[in-house]
C-alpha cells in the first residue's frame, strides 16, 4: 500500500477539531489502561497498523503486559481482564460493529453494570473518536514509523 493524502495537511481545520476532540477524551472519566485496551481492540477490528502501532506502544509504556497485549483480540477466552475491562471491551466491539449488533442489550447490560452513566457516555464517546481515527488512518493509507 501506498500513502494517499496527508490529512493532517489537507485540512488544517478538521485535524484541529480532531485533535481537540483527542484532548477532551484524555481528560473524561475513562481510566488511562482501559482507554488504551479499547482503542488497541477498535483499531483491530478496523485494521488500523498506525492505530494498532501507535496504541500499543503508549499502553507498554503505561504499563500493560505483553501477554493481555497479545491476548486482546481473543479476550473472551481468557481470563486476563477483569469484569470492567471486559464490559468495555464488549461495548467497543458492539458499537464499532453496529451495523451487525445495533448495540445489543446484552452488551448494554455489562456496560450498565460496570459503568455510571457519565462514565457510559465518556466510553462511548471515545470509542467514536478511535474509529474516526481509523478511518481517517486507514482511508488515506496512514503508515506506522
Amino acid at each position: 500500500m501506498s500513502a494517499r493524502i496527508d490529512f493532517y495537511t489537507a485540512s488544517p481545520d478538521a485535524m484541529k477539531a480532531m485533535l481537540a476532540l483527542e484532548a477532551a477524551v484524555g481528560k473524561l472519566s475513562i481510566e488511562l489502561p482501559l482507554l488504551e485496551l479499547v482503542r488497541l481492540r477498535v483499531s483491530q477490528i478496523n485494521g488500523c497498523a498506525f492505530c494498532l502501532d501507535m496504541h500499543t506502544a503508549d499502553a507498554r509504556k503505561g504499563g500493560e503486559t505483553e501477554r493481555r497485549l497479545y491476548t486482546l483480540s481473543a479476550w473472551r477466552e481468557t481470563p486476563f481482564f477483569t469484569p470492567r475491562e471486559r464490559a468495555a471491551l464488549a461495548w467497543a466491539e458492539s458499537l464499532t460493529l453496529i451495523s451487525h449488533t445495533h448495540a445489543s442489550d446484552e452488551d448494554y447490560a455489562l456496560l450498565n453494570d460496570q459503568f455510571s452513566p457519565a462514565e457510559q457516555v465518556d466510553l462511548s464517546v471515545a470509542i467514536a473518536t478511535i474509529n474516526s481515527w481509523n478511518r481517517l488512518a486507514v482511508g488515506f493509507r496512514k503508515m506506522p514509523k
